[in-house]
């Protein structure tokens, strides 16, 4: 008598998102990088709905079945995501096994590893050393992509400016990374008008661009004389810096002035989400979050490092 078969599991992503809509960005990404999985979708979620929709999608297919049945935490509002993730995770605890979770919100996270990765990149490739002890501005340093760039930055003992239309808000950022690494490593400073941003960026070796796309923050005037490495995330015109196109990857803007535009980190954002999802599939448990993704951008560029060094 044939023995029975075990079953048979499809991959499926359940997408938590804090947003009215949930975005079509981050499905593709993960249907591209599994073909034949699906994808169910949950919106407006709150740390309060988690835990009924966690213990719903641990519990059908068993341990077994969990082991193909991923998280994917989404949304634009940062605390919001953060409160979801925090739920996710206890109900998880209380269940008789667990998930791995990916949390890219809004792609802040796998954006600014990528963009941080580009500019480490560039200042190790022109001699300029890693970022240990660079001074760094972030423009637009308390959206979603500035703040976790701010974050990263800090992590690698970078001196970090953010920048900030609300006093209060950049602070209460700066104050919870200072926290994070355990030291003061990010001031902010406000910038309500154009003007401002030249005296933010004026000590800066390096200037990200982090604003919402059609905003330029940095003209070509306001680059100083201390700046080495500019990088801009808006691919939306206006462009985040004027005179650095989506397409530039270390392009000299000014004499010794290296420009990174917005598709350049997008290529190697899209390859560390990719990945983090085809790692977190490849756990049956982990929280595959902002650090996960920096670490894969960096190895990514530290590859390429290499290889460029052993020609």
């Amino acid at each position: 008598m044939a023995q029975p078969q075990p079953p048979s599991f499809k991959t499926v992503f359940v997408f938590l998102d804090t947003d009215k809509y949930c975005s079509p960005f981050d499905m593709l990404v993960a249907i591209d990088a599994f073909p034949d999985s699906m994808i169910f979708k949950y919106e407006n979620v709150t740390d309060a709905d988690a835990p009924k929709i966690v213990f719903d999608l641990l519990f059908p297919r068993g341990p077994e079945g969990a082991k193909h049945t991923k998280i994917f935490i989404n949304g634009s509002n940062f605390e919001m995501v953060e409160k979801v993730v925090e739920a996710t995770q206890k109900a998880m605890k209380s269940a008789p096994w667990g998930n791995s979770i990916i949390v890219d919100p809004r792609g802040g996270y796998s954006t600014a590893a990528a963009a941080v990765a580009k500019t480490f990149g560039v200042a190790m490739k022109k001699g300029f050393g890693s970022l240990e002890g660079k001074k760094v501005t972030v423009l637009a340093g308390t959206g979603p992509v500035g703040q976790t760039a701010a974050r990263i930055y800090a992590a690698e003992k970078a001196n970090v400016i953010i920048t900030s239309r609300a006093l209060a808000k950049g602070q209460a950022v700066a104050d919870k990374i200072n926290a994070e690494v355990g030291a003061k490593r990010v001031t902010v400073v406000e910038v309500t008008k154009p003007e401002q941003t030249a005296e933010a960026t004026k000590d800066a070796e390096i200037i990200l661009s982090a604003g919402a796309g059609g905003i330029q923050l940095l003209s070509q005037a306001q680059i100083s004389a201390s700046c080495k490495i500019v990088a801009d995330i808006n691919a939306i015109k206006p462009l985040g810096v004027e005179g650095l196109a989506p397409n530039d990857d270390s392009k000299e803007l000014k004499p010794g002035v290296y420009g990174i535009g917005a598709l350049a980190i997008g290529k190697l954002k899209i390859k560390t989400e990719t990945e983090m999802i085809k790692r977190a599939t490849a756990e049956p448990q982990g929280l595959f979050d902002y650090s996960i993704a920096y670490t894969i951008a960096k190895d990514q560029i530290l590859k390429k490092l290499a290889k460029a060094a052993a020609k």
